[in-house]
């Protein structure tokens, strides 16, 4: 295998400590974000489909604290079974999201496959200095979640026929749900008390939460502040657990401590905690003293926004307990 060409100063992360996109410097002022994502289908209505894969893939972007610009279909179909007018509505789905979020899409590339697959290439802009990364939590910050967990076990519940009406389109409306933190309009000093950032996807609360982790970095994760979609507890006590859930638990093994649980508590945390979402939330590292008035400004956007936990100097480690914070 050949080395990889230098690229000197510009690349300044690729794949490289979980960052969510690739970062390039562009000039002085400007990094580009370049970044790629597509999934399967999660619920049954083709438009809903492409709005969720849609805000799934810009969601990256806006995770590193950027605005996307462009954006390119990548879409996967089996034109021998299911009717274009399918694809058609799966991509004005995705259409309407890029809109939403301030970019222009121009164009794509398709294949034929024997599952529909959809998603996007997106590039997005930060002004240098103005960059999340994953990791930068420092002792002392809130963690704060955007938008409920449970979509692994809600979508799973979802083909099995178990859901009902009203948890479905809350999971849908969670899903379709852009990450877009310029809503929340952000800015100043309380723009610069975000220490750090990601979004929760297949890796569940868990994976990402840890990944926002120094070495010298702890992090308490107080599950009753968590905010959950509708039934997902009651799915989960039914069997509703996907099984990335479980690759989930394996990954993280040695990695986080359940302190003073009980079987049955210890159940529901690891379902809730290691469930795979798709178009999860943002996870934010803020500065404590500016936490409040930052949860005031996210929920008219994201409603059901919350504190979650807080980061501490120590060993690198999770910490899940049953407390509010």
């Amino acid at each position: 295998m050949k080395a990889l060409p230098p690229v000197g100063d510009r690349l300044l992360t690729s794949w490289s400590h979980g960052e969510d996109a690739a970062l390039w410097r562009i000039d002085d002022e400007r990094i580009g974000i370049l970044t790629v994502d597509f999934i399967t289908p999660v619920v049954d209505d083709p438009g809903t489909f492409g709005e969720i894969a849609a805000a799934n893939a810009l969601s990256d972007v806006f995770a590193m604290g950027g605005r996307p610009l462009i954006a390119l279909n990548l879409v996967c179909f089996p034109t021998s079974c299911l009717p274009m007018s399918v694809l058609q509505e799966i991509l004005a789905g995705g259409s309407s999201k890029v809109t939403e979020a301030g970019a222009v899409l121009a164009g794509g590339h398709s294949v034929q496959d024997e599952e529909p697959k959809y998603g996007l290439a997106v590039f997005g802009e930060v002004r240098r200095g103005g960059e999340w990364r994953v990791e930068g939590a420092r002792d002392g910050d809130i963690l704060i979640l955007t938008k409920p967990i449970g979509t692994g076990i809600a979508v799973t519940a979802i083909k099995a026929g178990f859901l009902c009406e009203h948890a479905i389109q809350a999971a849908e409306e969670s899903m379709r749900t852009l990450n877009n933190p310029w809503g929340a309009d952000l800015e100043g000093d309380l723009l610069a008390s975000i220490h750090s950032c990601t979004d929760v996807t297949g890796f569940g609360l868990a994976g990402h939460a840890f990944d926002m982790l120094s070495d010298q970095t702890e992090l308490t994760l107080c599950l009753d502040s968590v905010p959950l979609l509708p039934d997902v507890r009651e799915m989960a006590s039914m069997g509703m657990i996907p099984a990335g859930n479980y690759t989930n638990r394996e990954h993280m093994k040695g990695k986080v401590s359940f302190e003073s649980m009980e079987k049955e508590d210890l159940v529901f945390a690891s379902d809730m905690i290691f469930d795979p979402q798709t178009s999860g939330g943002l996870l934010l590292a803020v500065d404590r003293e500016a936490s409040g008035e930052m949860l005031a400004k996210l929920r008219p956007y994201f409603p059901q926004a919350a504190a979650i936990g807080r980061f501490s100097n120590g060993k690198r480690c999770l910490r899940v307990n049953r407390g509010v914070f």
